[in-house]
């Protein structure tokens, strides 16, 4: 994508890739971390735990190519940490992209399924890719939630408003945006939308 992108196609693209969605407070959801180095999903997983909001945590990542850390396993130990039971956490811990954290973590959403729990992705806030491959892997996941968080990219925090102003982060958004639209219109992933505080 060219350079220069007006006020109106950022605050386009923005609305695109923001996947936020939280579940409502009395209705309690089992979590899917989606894999990354930082802490920032397994802090949440914990307090959300702590507040009963949350019976099942699944942990998903392998071994991070920056650090060399298995992130499942390291939010497995935060976990644990911070006052989890490990019977509430599960961990897939093989996979090196957003699509195997689902294709290897499908046995746990299915328990989460089975156990009439909705499920919550944990991802950064511009990850789109995300909820629209949790629905292509597993398409009776039905409706589902996201919390959100925003990461830190040398040593900046790529918000909503600031992504455009920092290399990384305006790479990172403007790629989640031209792939997953291109892999929609194409067939590859199915096609998710935002309605009453949910994804479907």
């Amino acid at each position: 994508m060219n350079d220069d992108i007006t006020t109106e196609q950022i605050a386009t693209i923005t609305t695109f890739v923001d996947i936020d969605a939280p579940p409502p407070d009395d209705h309690p959801t089992a979590l899917a971390l989606f894999g990354s180095n930082r802490t920032r999903p397994a802090e949440i997983a914990a307090e959300r735990y702590h507040r009963g909001l949350t019976p099942l945590i699944i942990c998903m990542g392998g071994i991070n190519r920056h650090n060399g850390i298995n992130e499942a396993r390291t939010w497995h130990r935060l976990l644990l940490d911070r006052g989890v039971p490990d019977g509430a956490i599960r961990c897939e811990d093989r996979s090196a992209n957003t699509w195997q954290n689902v294709e290897y973590a499908e046995p746990f959403l299915r328990e989460a399924l089975n156990a009439g729990l909705v499920v919550t992705a944990v991802c950064k806030w511009y990850h789109r890719r995300a909820v629209h491959i949790l629905k292509t892997l597993v398409p009776t996941v039905g409706a589902f939630h996201v919390i959100t968080w925003e990461p830190t990219l040398s040593g900046r925090s790529i918000t909503r408003a600031g992504w455009p102003l920092i290399p990384e982060g305006r790479r990172r958004v403007l790629r989640e945006w031209e792939e997953v639209s291109r892999r929609v219109a194409e067939g590859g992933l199915a096609d998710v939308r935002l309605f009453q505080g949910a994804w479907h």
